[in-house]
């Protein structure tokens, strides 16, 4: 694996009712020139959760799908690329050894079935086994290791944050440094409560320099406007649901196309491919009413 190609991807696929113990990075990277992702799940609690494999596998496929989703339509589908599963956390309790491969939760002859059960590993780090001063690697990984261990205690903002965001002034004068501090801070914004803009930027501006302080706005900006487009398209996706379940009931009641059309407000042509389900592209006009 090629570390400097590690480039953030800003999907995260924990479900809403496991977000208080997990939280998730996907990277893409390259693997002996290939390009491949790197999906990193942090485990913020001591929650001993016995079918973490199937999570990181249903995780695994929903990062595949999103790769065939990404790729044009009338290409042809390239191979599926390869998805290291590296789980980071810091329990109680140390991981057990013996549980790291998928098929550890089969009972039964699992090594006569092997050619037709699906089995995979993944990297374990665990933090429990490092003290601060242990934890090595370069600048970042040592940086978010630290913010990784401490996310959860109440007195990171103001007894750890201030030390552990001072160790980029090594990297904040090269080409990657702003992009390494929108790492840090895209991890805070998304796992703090109490990491407002104003917060962060003052502990920023203490840590490193005005400048980098004054970068923290324009990041918490650019955040906004991003969870803004996120609320459209998944209030277009709620429209468009809605304008499909018109016309599929509508159907049901035996009611003919060209009624249909005109309840559900489009032509004749789009209600029989919405019927065959093949995809239209509905007026938008039609996804805003979401009541």
């Amino acid at each position: 694996m090629d570390p400097a190609s590690l480039e953030i991807c800003k999907d995260s696929f924990i479900e809403k009712e496991l977000e208080d113990y997990y939280s998730d990075m996907l990277y893409k990277v390259r693997f002996s020139g290939i390009s491949g992702y790197l999906y990193v799940l942090f485990e913020h609690k001591s929650y001993d959760d016995k079918y973490l494999h199937l999570q990181l596998l249903e995780y695994m496929v929903k990062i595949w799908r999103l790769f065939l989703k990404q790729q044009p339509e009338k290409k042809k589908k390239p191979p599926l690329p390869i998805v290291l599963p590296l789980l980071i956390c810091h329990g109680e309790t140390p991981w057990p050894k013996d549980r790291i491969r998928f098929s550890s939760l089969m009972s039964g002859p699992v090594e006569s079935f092997s050619a037709y059960i699906p089995d995979f590993s993944f990297s374990l780090h665990d933090l429990s086994d490092f003290t601060d001063g242990e934890i090595r690697g370069t600048i970042m990984v040592r940086v978010m290791q630290l913010l990784f261990k401490h996310i959860r205690e109440p007195d990171l903002m103001d007894n750890k944050l201030p030390g552990i965001l001072s160790l980029l002034r090594e990297v904040m004068s090269s080409a990657t440094g702003l992009h390494c501090l929108e790492i840090v801070l895209r991890y805070l914004f998304g796992t703090r409560e109490d990491a407002s803009a104003e917060s962060i930027k003052n502990i920023v501006e203490l840590a490193l320099t005005q400048k980098e302080g004054g970068y923290v706005m324009t990041l918490a900006e650019k955040l906004r406007k991003e969870g803004e487009k996120i609320g459209e398209r998944r209030g277009e996706r709620r429209g468009e649901e809605k304008v499909i379940s018109i016309i599929r009931n509508a159907e049901k009641q035996g009611l003919s196309v060209e009624v249909i059309a005109q309840i559900a407000q489009i032509d004749v042509d789009s209600v029989n491919k919405i019927l065959n389900n093949e995809q239209i592209d509905i007026p938008l006009h039609l996804l805003g009413d979401d009541k």
